[in-house]
């Protein structure tokens, strides 16, 4: 019993201790120790727990009261201060009467909570129909705000729970225009697609023809539908269906009845000899030079066997026919195309011809009436066409498109007879060859592919890791060679037997880069020419190769040229300056 006495003593005078002095703060030197006001008043010490920071401050600082400038506080805020009610009037605008009903500067505001459907909802409905509900507290505030005459009108319904009735529905239908065809372009029946506008009151679309999508049932008698009055869009001049011709001179027909088809033999009487009968020169000044293309000219061709006619496409969308023996002027602008023309080819007797152009359409002219008489679309951009050379094939021509195939179509049926798909870019060029049974074709894949007539298959194919797209081809007047054009500036030649490069034969030392220059031959194929794209036409010799004359024709690219078949020297250069020279 002793000894548990003893520890119990213990304990207690380690309890009395801890007590006194928990943390052994007396135990600390001089220096160290924290400054505390010694009271004697044990509860004054525990009410005032925290000590001031600052003990020799005279004025007692009990409040917070600090300068913008200063970064540090002086005083702790008492418990009391900081459970002070707010301060001031309660109507911080005074005794005026005007702010009396305000709680804040612009106006009363209250709090009110609503989900954003409803939110929107009521804007909707005031700003289409006029009015809304008033979310107010407020029982003296009106129900509505806006137009009560409206919303009575309207039941007090929202935007999103009105609906119309059947007859309503029936009289704000709208309809919209035919979706159009997809292989025109433009004019009437044009392709619009989900872009189609309403028939009759086109610039005005009420909303509510919008809000009418209910399966709401009423039994209203069906009204008849109200007759709009449809306005037209006036048709481009050149649309499908549009197209026209205009005639420039005074009569059709001479005093014997003749008109310009037939070759003015009285006045060219070389016009009756064979074609390359005769020796050729190399043309040295200009001497006449037609003006009607307000654009560049893209392509030219004469007349064929007679060549007594040319005619010419532009960027202008225009095709002229043009006399070179007679007058020397326009006989007649054909009207068909609305974007630039890309190619125009004759047939045999040169009655009829075959235009094609940006606006993705071929159309068939008669040469002699200005007529169009047939109109041909894939929906693609057809670079190039060529009728069939052969007399029992003059209802069939080729196309090379923008898609990289060839067409071929019948004209009687105006259907795809044959599709030949093997290229690998957009076909530039289509050349008959071997008495017309193959046909050669290049393309911007930079290779020359030789077809069989009718039949898809490439029988010859040709592509070197040297080769560039050969955008324009020419057969020889001897029908064994094909004259090849090369971007990097060289004529290239190749057989047409065995389709074979001639190594011999390169024709270089113009500028072509970047344009699809047309390659010509004179007559008697002792000359081979070509455009550029600084505005020269540069001869060489077939023989040797080299350059023999260079001439300045035009201010821009001379983008395609002709020789007349019956003259010894006299030679067509159109530029995309507009205009088209002929050359002695």
């Amino acid at each position: 019993m002793s000894l548990a006495l003893d520890y119990s003593s213990d304990d207690a005078e380690l309890t009395a201790s801890v007590a006194k002095d928990a943390f052994g703060i007396s135990s600390l030197p001089s220096n160290k120790k924290i400054r505390v006001e010694e009271s004697t008043d044990s509860k004054s010490v525990a009410a005032d727990i925290a000590p001031h920071v600052l003990a020799e401050d005279p004025l007692k600082m009990t409040s917070l009261v600090t300068r913008p400038t200063d970064t540090q506080m002086n005083v702790n805020i008492p418990f009391q201060d900081m459970m002070l009610p707010l301060q001031g009037p309660e109507n911080p605008f005074g005794e005026r009467n005007r702010f009396l009903n305000q709680n804040a500067l612009a106006g009363h505001v209250e709090e009110q909570s609503m989900s954003e459907h409803a939110f929107r909802a009521q804007h909707l409905t005031h700003s289409i129909l006029g009015y809304s509900a008033n979310p107010s507290v407020d029982p003296n505030a009106p129900a509505i705000i806006g137009s009560i005459e409206d919303a009575k009108a309207n039941n007090f319904q929202t935007i999103d729970t009105l609906r119309a009735s059947r007859g309503e529905r029936k009289k704000l239908k709208r309809k919209r225009e035919n979706k159009g065809d997809l292989e025109v372009v433009d004019g009437e029946g044009a392709y619009v697609g989900p872009w189609a506008s309403w028939k009759g009151e086109d610039n005005q679309v009420d909303f509510l023809a919008g809000v009418t999508a209910g399966d709401e049932e009423e039994e209203e008698e069906e009204e008849e539908e109200p007759e709009y009055t449809v306005k037209k869009a006036k048709p481009k001049k050149g649309a499908v269906g549009q197209e026209t011709s205009i005639f420039h001179g005074t009569s059709l027909t001479d005093y014997q009845g003749r008109t310009y088809m037939s070759p003015p033999v009285a006045e060219a009487p070389q016009l009756s000899q064979e074609v390359g009968s005769q020796d050729c020169f190399i043309p040295k000044v200009c001497i006449h030079t037609w003006t009607g293309h307000t654009q560049g000219v893209s392509v030219i061709r004469t007349f064929p066997e007679t060549g007594h006619l040319f005619i010419s496409g532009s960027m202008d969308t225009k095709i002229k026919l043009w006399d070179i023996y007679t007058h020397g002027n326009c006989l007649r602008t054909f009207h068909g195309h609305v974007k630039a023309v890309k190619d125009i080819s004759f047939s045999n007797d040169g009655r009829r011809f075959l235009s094609c152009g940006y606006d993705r359409q071929m159309k068939l002219w008669d040469t002699e009436t200005g007529q169009c008489l047939k109109r041909f679309s894939n929906g693609k951009i057809p670079y190039v066409v060529r009728f069939h050379p052969d007399e029992d094939k003059q209802h069939i021509f080729l196309a090379g498109m923008s898609d990289k195939k060839i067409i071929q179509y019948d004209m009687n049926s105006g259907e795809i007879t044959q599709e030949y798909d093997q290229h690998l870019g957009p076909v530039n060029t289509i050349t008959f060859v071997d008495e017309n049974r193959r046909f050669v074709t290049t393309s911007d894949d930079k290779t020359i592919r030789a077809w069989d007539f009718d039949i898809p298959v490439v029988i010859k194919y040709i592509a070197e890791p040297h080769m560039h797209s050969m955008p324009s081809v020419t057969l020889h007047p001897s029908k064994k060679y094909l004259a090849a054009q090369s971007l990097d500036n060289q004529i290239l030649v190749y057989s047409t037997d065995n389709f074979r490069q001639n190594r011999k034969k390169r024709f270089a030392g113009h500028s072509v880069a970047g344009y699809a220059c047309q390659v010509g031959f004179s007559p008697d194929g002792k000359w081979i020419s070509s455009g550029d794209g600084e505005g020269n036409v540069v001869f060489w010799d077939w023989k040797t190769g080299r350059i023999k004359s260079r001439l300045k024709a035009h201010s821009k690219v001379v983008i395609a040229h002709e020789w007349l078949p019956h003259e010894t020297s006299k030679v067509l250069t159109a530029s995309w300056d507009g205009l088209i020279k002929l050359w002695d």
